[in-house]
């Protein structure tokens, strides 16, 4: 049993279709997903689907894309969504993380002083609540880190989605305590430095996910919109690539996603 611990169903290449998308998933021995809201608005969709649907959790943030527009009352709409006092919180326990948050300095589509303000504002959050955060850096990874290391009580309570740097980014990353979450990109033809640090990843400090509808694995690269279904095939490229059966990752990274979020363990 795999967990796609990074996707977007609220997004509407795969919300009109949610439940094919899911019965997919399950086909392809993906049982559980976290979907993750980016803003106040998606977090309330994200919300609907969560009471809906049983295999879903949820995370909740403001993304570095979401940061120029979110208001002093989106942040302290997040606050109350994850203290329990937002209008229809969903019931304990399925809201399960703090993010997607972090810096995005490729796009630069929120001022960059905006977005970590942003970010700040949700890891003091996450530290008062005691949820783990997501983490999106692109372009910005060292500042991240930097900031990231100022919140001591979120060791061991961060991952990096979409993990895409090379051995000594996912060095620093482990030694500080923190985890790698990888997704279809690492199957790509130009991502040898990827893939050298998910060779090298401790069993129990990575996860695996889709990004989707975004980010579509080989051998299903040209597929839109990518589907939970597909993190079977980042799976099985990571199993091959670490020289470990495809059961035994499943295993590990099952194991290391209920450790991480407190998901409910696994029966089989």
């Amino acid at each position: 049993m795999l967990v796609d611990t990074h996707c977007h169903l609220t997004y509407d290449d795969l919300a009109p279709r949610i439940d094919d998308v899911l019965a997919r998933a399950a086909a392809a021995g993906v049982r559980r997903c976290i979907t993750i809201a980016t803003s106040i608005a998606d977090a309330r969709k994200a919300i609907d689907l969560v009471r809906t649907h049983s295999q879903v959790w949820m995370a909740a943030g403001i993304h570095p894309h979401e940061a120029g527009r979110a208001t002093a009352e989106d942040v302290a709409a997040l606050r109350d969504l994850h203290e329990g006092r937002f209008d229809g919180s969903p019931q304990a326990g399925r809201l399960v993380a703090v993010g997607e948050t972090g810096l995005d300095f490729h796009y630069d589509f929120a001022p960059r002083d905006r977005q970590e303000d942003v970010f700040r504002s949700q890891l003091h959050m996450a530290c008062d609540v005691g949820r783990p955060v997501i983490i999106h850096a692109r372009k910005s990874e060292a500042l991240v880190c930097d900031i990231l290391a100022e919140y001591p009580a979120l060791r061991d309570r961060v991952v990096f989605h979409c993990f895409s740097g090379g051995p000594d980014l996912a060095r620093r990353i482990i030694d500080s305590g923190w985890w790698v979450s990888f997704t279809g990109v690492v199957t790509f033809a130009n991502a040898d430095e990827i893939r050298e640090s998910a060779k090298a990843a401790p069993a129990d400090r990575f996860m695996v996910e889709t990004d989707a509808p975004y980010l579509s694995p080989i051998p299903v690269r040209k597929v839109r919109p990518c589907e939970p279904a597909f993190v079977r095939h980042t799976a099985e490229f990571l199993a091959n690539l670490r020289g470990v059966p495809l059961e035994t990752l499943a295993r590990q990274t099952t194991g290391n996603a209920e450790r991480f979020f407190g998901l409910p363990r696994s029966r089989s």
